[in-house]
């Protein structure tokens, strides 16, 4: 994790722990007007600025007329989380999770495991094609598309995911001298999540 990206992991897990302790209607509303924002690039929506640019660490901010990389990466993690968030009670069931176990590739493992016989291994899962997809991405609205679909399935599992972490990653996957570190990580996590659970069991 490199020290931008630490900034992008901690601002995300500063925003999802405001917007839980929020009363309930406001809070309501402000996971509705995050979920317009699915499917939309940064800054498209004004409703949506103050969610994800005030108090932007100065440290990530470019002068560019674009979208910066980590407007994009705070932007994908807070607007997918009000979508993954769509019918769960967030007092009772958050969707967020932090710890390592629901991680993007571990997240994607459990909804894997749901999708094989006992017999049968990851591969044959059905969502690895949009996973893999996801990994081999080269724009962000590609990979916005294909991280909306693995959301949805999440969320009709019940599967939580680590937003903060999320984030960290769609940061450095957006650097070429970074990518392969994450799609490493995140095939990692996917192919020795049962290895590991085996391990910790027997321990």
């Amino acid at each position: 994790m490199t020290r931008r990206s630490k900034l992008v992991h901690k601002f995300v897990a500063e925003r999802l722990k405001a917007l839980a302790t929020l009363p309930e209607r406001p809070r309501k509303a402000m996971l509705a007007k995050l979920r317009r924002g699915v499917g939309r690039v940064p800054g498209d929506l004004p409703e949506l600025w103050g969610v994800f640019l005030e108090n932007f660490p100065f440290e990530l901010e470019i002068k560019t007329d674009r979208p910066t990389s980590g407007e994009w990466a705070v932007y994908l993690a807070l607007t997918l989380y009000a979508l993954h968030q769509q019918g769960h009670d967030l007092s009772r069931e958050n969707m967020n999770r932090p710890g390592k176990k629901f991680n993007l590739g571990k997240a994607v493992r459990l909804l894997a495991n749901t999708q094989i016989e006992p017999d049968e291994g990851p591969e044959n899962a059905s969502v690895l094609r949009r996973f893999n997809a996801l990994a081999t991405a080269e724009s962000m609205p590609e990979r916005v598309h294909h991280l909306r679909g693995i959301v949805q399935l999440l969320r009709a599992k019940d599967i939580p995911l680590n937003y903060a972490r999320l984030a960290e990653n769609l940061y450095r996957l957006q650097d070429p001298d970074h990518v392969h570190e994450i799609r490493l990580e995140w095939g990692r996590d996917y192919y020795r999540f049962q290895k590991d659970e085996n391990h910790k069991k027997e321990n």
